[in-house]
């Protein structure tokens, strides 16, 4: 297995493995190929894919807005979960985060997604209860529930 930098020419294999992962939100605009396009144009040295046997089986999104690092639909196929490679993906992540003077990461997970609460738990991601997540939509967003 080898970890690297996401490029867009990863996109149709993430894609699959963000589809076919239950407890993923994504939408037809933020999450189409022009979407995380411009997602990693901004950020183009802080997404990172695990890869075997060439094949992704793995993939961490994360960014920063100058101030604030943000992470966003991390993944692993099921049959290589607890193998260390979601630990490594967001080791990666973050060691790059901290490259460009990124001192805190923020990440959003469903309610619903037990497994991920877990995961970012052990990682020692820990959650606010003094905070309430709000957002409003610009253009209307078309859901894909996974």
């Amino acid at each position: 297995m080898i970890i690297r930098t996401m490029t867009i020419e990863d996109y149709e294999g993430v894609y699959e493995l963000w589809i076919n992962t239950p407890g993923m939100g994504l939408n037809t605009t933020d999450d189409s190929y022009d979407g995380i396009g411009k997602y990693l144009k901004r950020n183009p040295d802080t997404s990172f894919v695990a890869i075997e046997e060439g094949r992704i089986i793995g993939i961490i999104l994360a960014g920063h807005d100058g101030r604030r690092g943000y992470i966003h639909h991390t993944a692993v196929l099921p049959e290589h979960r607890r193998k260390g490679i979601g630990k490594a993906l967001l080791e990666n992540a973050m060691k790059a985060l901290e490259a460009q003077g990124i001192s805190k990461v923020a990440l959003v997970v469903f309610v619903r997604n037990e497994d991920g609460n877990a995961f970012w738990e052990n990682m020692g991601f820990t959650e606010r209860e003094d905070l309430v997540y709000r957002n409003r939509n610009i253009i209307e967003l078309e859901r894909i529930d996974t």
